[in-house]
């Protein structure tokens, strides 16, 4: 049996506490010896080591390695250096932006319970919430957050905040003398309180049944640690680009060195050869490139609100193709408001959200001074005065304090100019009749207002409202509340209902003095039916604009919640996620459905109600077997384990619980929906950017293989000594390559749909411009270095000088031709991307000094090129940007 089949008396028996007393301070002590202290563990940090150690575990670093050895062993000593410098680098900017989104998180992290109100030796005292045990008194009144699992022991008019555990937008009441038979899901158990959730309102009492890990939010979060990290899509691409790298590295230089010995060519020559080879194959700027880029893609998501946590969630982010959102405030304000008046037989609109009293009344869609509708005022005063929340503003925000429905109405009240407090001052309270759920009801007395000497004010559920109602106020009148009057209204009623609008009725009933027997079956009949209000916990106005964007990006959008059916398909058709309710589904027809059924399911679906978190992470799976890239973004413990789950998890920063925040990839410090989108676009950029990149790193790279693999198969002397190429490749791999990171990105990046998740990095469109590109700078070069051997038929350092230049020109114009696959530099402007213009022209400045400057030429094996030679040069070097711009033109056409 669970604790909630279980009654009040046989839970403190089965616990062995005293309802009045509660646990003596030696057996507290005992039981927190014993079972721990009543708080989540900590997952072990990992050590700096650790840390250093995972950042050489990429297979292109160990090639890098590898290369850097045998660079050494052969007296390559500068080669090494420069090599293990770059792998250094990229080791140390990994760990510094890693290290700064620990400290903003570890910034973010707030303590859920930090005090206990418990009864220990017959005296309530304050203890910090880590020190609960099971067995404890624990004390609730509005505001506290519960500090551990409760079964309640007593229950007066109480609401509990279950929005972050179950994803319920409105608090739930309880009672703490209901027993149930069977099974219960956790949102329906009106007996239990659940550790950080938030009493919304009234006041309680609850004995402990677990702390810690044995709570429901101690047990999501130990699911948690069931789901492996998996690498991301980029970790993946880039690993295998690196495997096949390396394969067709030690292919080369076998053949190279091979080559070179059939044609009697020195051993110690052809093994430096074939390093140097290998060396100028593999873009060891690659990984610092990649690190440096995606460095610079968190650092932009922090200026928009977003810290990402892990370097590569940044990318992931691009490749998004659906979207996972929890409602309630995700999509939602989680901040209830209402949006219809029914007064005097019109349909009042109400604009504005949240609890900031903005917003104007319309009438048909015309604005209308509610001020001076007698009716409306009335309703207002009514509402204002039967209510026990406070509308707090701090700063330039507004909170409530107490029941958000209740906070909605005196939000509706400022609206109209009316103040709780100079309406309860004229007004004074001088007795209640409190709500309870069986009458479902609340009534206060109030004295001198509507011509009255005392009124009785009352709220509640509609129909029972309406039931007890003899008379309505009509235009300011008191008038015969017919049958026919009484089915228009329940018919307004049932329409609201219909639009997921949570309705109150609102009654008064006027008395000469205040009434000596002041119980239910004597007040609350023959009233006067004023009105009614809807209300609903509006969608985020930025929301609907996200998920325009994400539609128009061929993103899905998918409302995952723990609300109700109707309210999740009002929102979702508010917000423009469903068009049609045969896309809604309740969780508790996933729980009947086997794996291959719920795939189908999600496919077509893009709104699931009333779900558990196991369902959750059941809809984020069945989306990834579908081959998906899925992310899912929640504020709530409930919401934990399909964040974690997911490939990308998204989890809000401001009212995000301890445990979404550090099970996430991303946190929202904006709480804003919106910024998800805004990171999917910078996610997009940076994945094409770094496209950009490797195709421009592995088309000069492999047209510097094919130039030396050609020369030595031709039996000539190879173009470029040892260190030409590991100038060249410092002079083209590193500031050209970093400048493309920074591209704006195509224009239309975010209308084009999402690319396909299982897609190699190298894809056939960019293996076609490698190709093109590398045959054009091997004819380019391989020209110019048959001109030079022709002009210095004598002299091999000026073949080489021309081709040296050729070469690295060609490689400098190449970076420009690659910013964009489909326009045409042209178009997207020469000098648009600033970094670029400076990055090559200080490459082309650094070639020009080894090829000038005297004292240089020596080591380098460089002469001054002159005017003839530079004519040759020069317009050879512009033939493979010529390629690649008329195939943009050609493919376009």
């Amino acid at each position: 049996m669970s604790w909630y089949n279980k009654s009040v008396d046989e839970c403190i028996k089965e616990l062995g506490s005293d309802v009045k007393n509660g646990l003596s301070s030696k057996k507290a002590v005992e039981l927190l010896e014993k079972n721990g202290r009543n708080e989540l563990k900590q997952k072990n940090k990992k050590s700096l080591l650790s840390k250093i150690i995972d950042q050489f575990k990429d297979p292109m670093i160990l090639i890098l390695i590898g290369a850097c050895i045998m660079s050494a062993i052969v007296g390559e000593i500068t080669d090494a250096f420069i090599i293990i410098a770059i792998v250094i680098v990229n080791a140390i900017l990994s760990l510094n932006q890693e290290g700064k989104a620990e400290k903003a998180i570890e910034a973010l992290q707030k303590m859920a319970s930090p005090m206990a109100k418990v009864y220990r030796d017959g005296k309530l005292i304050h203890i910090p919430s880590p020190e609960l045990v099971v067995g404890d008194i624990v004390e609730l009144e509005t505001g506290d957050i519960i500090p551990a699992d409760l079964r309640l022991i007593e229950s007066f008019i109480l609401k509990i905040d279950e929005a972050s555990l179950t994803g319920e937008s409105v608090p739930v009441e309880k009672f703490a003398d209901k027993i149930y038979d069977g099974e219960i899901e956790i949102g329906d158990r009106e007996n239990m309180a659940y550790s950080s959730t938030i009493v919304a309102y009234g006041r309680g009492m609850g004995i402990v049944i677990s702390t810690g890990e044995n709570t429901e939010i101690g047990k999501i979060a130990t699911t948690l640690d069931s789901f492996e990290d998996e690498d991301t899509p980029l970790q993946k691409k880039l690993a295998g680009l690196s495997k096949s790298l390396g394969l067709i590295t030690i292919g080369v230089c076998i053949v190279v060195f091979i080559v070179g010995l059939l044609y009697k060519q020195k051993f110690l020559l052809m093994l430096l050869t074939a390093i140097s080879l290998a060396v100028a194959a593999v873009p060891e700027g690659l990984p610092a490139i990649v690190t440096i880029v995606l460095s610079l893609g968190m650092t932009k998501m922090v200026k928009k609100n977003a810290i990402v946590k892990k370097l590569l969630a940044v990318e992931t982010l691009g490749t998004t193709t659906v979207i996972c959102s929890d409602k309630t405030g995700t999509l939602t304000q989680n901040e209830m408001t209402v949006k219809k008046v029914f007064v005097n037989n019109l349909v009042y609109d109400v604009e504005g959200t949240g609890y900031e009293p903005v917003g104007d009344v319309l009438l048909d869609g015309v604005k209308v001074n509610a001020k001076e509708i007698e009716d409306f005022i009335s309703i207002s005063k009514i509402s204002t005065l039967v209510n026990d929340a406070k509308l707090i503003k701090d700063e330039n925000m507004y909170r409530i304090a107490g029941d958000p429905t209740e906070g909605a109405l005196l939000t509706l009240s400022e609206k109209v100019a009316i103040s709780k407090d100079d309406l309860n001052n004229k007004h004074k309270r001088i007795a209640e009749i409190p709500f309870d759920s069986t009458r479902k009801m609340m009534t206060t007395f109030n004295e001198n207002i509507f011509s009255s000497n005392v009124i009785s004010a009352t709220k509640g559920a509609p129909d029972i409202v309406i039931d007890n109602c003899k008379y309505i106020l009509i235009n300011g009148k008191e008038e015969e509340f017919t049958l026919e009057l009484k089915e228009k209204v329940l018919l307004q009623n049932s329409q609201f209902a219909k639009q997921a609008l949570r309705v109150l009725a609102f009654a008064y009933r006027k008395f000469d003095s205040l009434p000596e027997e002041k119980t239910s079956e004597n007040i609350e009949k023959d009233m006067v039916f004023v009105g009614l209000m809807g209300m609903i916990d509006p969608a985020r106005p930025e929301a609907k604009e996200a998920i325009k964007e994400c539609k128009k990006a061929g993103i899905i959008p998918i409302m995952i919640t723990g609300d109700y059916l109707e309210t999740a398909v009002a929102i979702a058709k508010d917000l423009g996620i469903l068009d049609d309710n045969s896309k809604a589904i309740m969780g508790r027809e996933l729980n009947k459905m086997t794996e291959e059924e719920i795939c189908e399911v999600v496919k077509t679906t893009r709104v699931f109600a009333r779900v558990s978190p196991e369902n959750k992470v059941q809809i984020v799976s069945a989306l990834k077997k579908n081959g998906h890239i899925a992310a899912m973004t929640g504020d709530g413990v409930n919401d934990a384990p399909a964040i974690k789950r997911a490939d990308i998890g998204v989890s809000m920063g401001i009212t995000g619980t301890d445990v979404a925040k550090n099970t996430s990839d991303v946190i929202l410090t904006d709480d804003n929906f919106a910024t998800i989108v805004s990171a999917v676009h910078e996610g997009r950029i940076i994945y094409s950017n770094i496209k950009k990149f490797v195709s421009f790193l592995l088309s000069c790279n492999v047209g510097e293989i094919l130039i030396v693999l050609i020369s030595i198969l031709l039996n000539i002397p190879v173009p470029f000594v040892p260190i030409q190429l590991l100038w060249l490749n410092l002079v083209t791999d590193s500031f050209p390559a970093l400048a493309l990171g920074v591209e704006k990105g195509d224009e239309d990046i975010m209308e084009v749909p999402p690319r396909n998740p299982n897609e190699p990095i190298l894809d056939k469109e960019m293996i076609y411009s490698i190709i093109s590109q590398s045959l054009a700078i091997t004819v380019a070069t391989l020209g110019a270095y048959f001109y030079g051997m022709y002009h210095y038929p004598n002299h091999i350092e000026g073949a080489r000088t021309v081709a040296f230049f050729t070469l690295i020109t060609a490689e400098l114009l190449r970076s420009y031709s690659v910013r964009s696959s489909r326009f045409t530099l042209f178009h997207i402007g020469v000098f648009s991307n600033k970094t670029l213009v400076y990055g090559t022209t200080l490459s082309f400045f650094m070639m020009l000094v080894v090829v000038y400057v005297p004292f240089l030429q020596p080591y380098f094996d460089t002469v001054s090129l002159g005017i003839k030679e530079l004519a040759v040069a020069i317009p050879l070097a512009f033939l493979p940007f010529i390629v690649a711009e008329v195939s943009k033109v050609m493919r376009k056409k």
